[in-house]
């Protein structure tokens, strides 16, 4: 598992970094509000979006800092998420397309938010929490 995360670091995607137990209960913590407040259907697309994305994020930054590890680059964190939380490609690819729309949306003004792609985000989100928590 660590060897593809090693190779990362000898490339510069990743930063070795000793893992700490209050960051990683901090980023758990703020991931599962955001998750319970993407679940609020009251709440825009474009923030329930926002907080789903921000919450997936979050515990898969968790994962890669309990591996270890720390990245500088967003998008990194999703795509290591087999190693770091036995997250399926197929499942963590759409949180890096998640990435994509989130900077879309952040720098371009674009946030055409289909309820579909959202209603998808949020699941992949809460089995994120439950890869990463272990709790369900």
């Amino acid at each position: 598992m660590s060897g593809n995360l090693e190779n990362l670091v000898k490339i510069g995607k990743l930063k070795a970094e000793p893992f700490s137990e209050a960051e990683f209960k901090g980023l758990v913590s703020s991931a599962t509000k955001r998750l319970a407040d993407a679940r609020n259907e009251a709440l825009s697309a474009e923030s329930r979006f926002d907080l789903a994305y921000n919450a997936s994020h979050a515990f898969a930054l968790a994962a890669l800092r309990r591996q270890g590890y720390r990245s500088e680059n967003r998008a990194i964190v999703f795509q290591v998420l087999e190693q770091t939380a036995g997250m399926p490609a197929a499942k963590w690819r759409v949180l890096s397309k998640c990435h994509d729309m989130r900077n879309l949306a952040e720098y371009e003004g674009h946030a055409d938010i289909d309820p579909k792609f959202l209603t998808e985000l949020v699941k992949i989100a809460g089995e994120l929490e439950t890869l990463v928590t272990g709790s369900e």
